[in-house]
């Protein structure tokens, strides 16, 4: 299974999200350039659990170098499908919780889950020489987060099967809830360090996540916030739209409705939409012409069910303009 977005849509743009994921792209970038000195690089920025308990370690670092480490150690990954993966999943789940927080409360938070867990990973761990990066600490705090302020919402999975690309919604609150379960089960059937995954750290930043969310919560917004959310409001709906078609008459025609922007109505766009088809989707482009209207009805022939004599009934897609 492979998650293509969630179905709750954000309503700005995600400037600190994305900046979060640009610092880990350029930080993987100066990782990979390090050459022979890429063993050193991680032991010092590295989280090494060992070198806050074992004297003989600790004193090798300096007391900024402890401290940067805490830190430095979320932005670093072992290697691309690691970051890949990582910054995948903060891309899906990450613009809706600072769409809640807003941009200063959300990248605070971020920090926060990220260092939770690296306290955790550290605590279960004490006396481990193995260096632990990646973001998947604070991203499980994220995650947390998403559960609990959008527990209704769905993420749009891509099930591939054999050649066929399969697209369906599953609950988040079943999505995250499964991802938790199965970090659980890893963390008590292994060592802490086995493989270099940090399970303890993804179960502490899931649960502080949670945890702190009600925290920052009780925050109120400052005037940054406000002006910021002003500038980045989303003008465009997703690209990709999944349809729960229904069939309201007795032509074999089929119903559903599409979601766009006030500026996509005015000016037109084009959409992927996923369709059923049988037991299968289908994906197909959807032009959407410039000065429709809230309510219309876009006609797409031979895309309903299959008739008696053959031949296939229509799609029918009303447009709802949501700003």
């Amino acid at each position: 299974m492979i998650p293509i977005r969630d179905t709750y849509r954000s309503h700005n743009y995600p400037i600190v999200n994305m900046l979060i994921i640009a610092t880990n792209v350029f930080l993987f970038v100066v990782e990979t350039a390090q050459g022979e000195m890429l063993e050193r690089f991680i032991f010092t920025f590295g989280l090494v659990p060992a070198r806050y308990t074992v004297p003989e370690i600790s004193a090798y670092f300096t007391p900024a170098q402890q401290f940067i480490a805490l830190f430095s150690f979320m932005f670093l990954h072992g290697g691309f499908l690691h970051l890949a993966g990582n910054m995948w999943s903060l891309y899906i789940f990450g613009d809706n919780v600072e769409d809640k927080l807003g941009p200063i409360r959300y990248l605070l938070f971020y920090l926060c889950c990220g260092w939770v867990s690296g306290l955790a990973h550290l605590f279960v761990n004490s006396q481990s020489q193995v260096p632990t990066i990646g973001a998947s600490g604070a991203i499980a705090g994220i995650m947390g987060a998403y559960l609990i302020l959008y527990p209704r919402s769905k993420i749009l999975t891509l099930i591939p099967i054999f050649i066929i690309p399969y697209f369906v919604e599953i609950p988040a609150f079943f999505f995250l809830g499964i991802w938790f379960f199965l970090q659980f089960l890893s963390a008590m059937g292994t060592s802490g360090d086995a493989a270099g995954i940090a399970w303890w750290a993804h179960i502490g930043g899931f649960v502080f996540g949670i945890v702190l969310l009600h925290v920052f919560s009780k925050v109120p917004e400052i005037g940054m916030t406000r002006q910021m959310r002003q500038t980045t409001a989303r003008a465009r709906s997703p690209r990709l739209h999944l349809i729960k078609s229904t069939e309201t008459d007795n032509t074999a025609n089929l119903y559903g409705q599409i979601t766009i922007s006030p500026l996509e109505a005015r000016t037109g766009t084009r959409k992927l939409v996923s369709v059923p088809w049988g037991r299968q989707s289908k994906l197909i482009n959807v032009s959407v012409p410039p000065g429709i209207t809230q309510g219309a009805l876009l006609r797409l022939m031979r895309l309903g069910k299959l008739r008696d004599d053959g031949e296939r009934g229509d799609l029918y897609l009303r447009v709802l303009v949501e700003s």
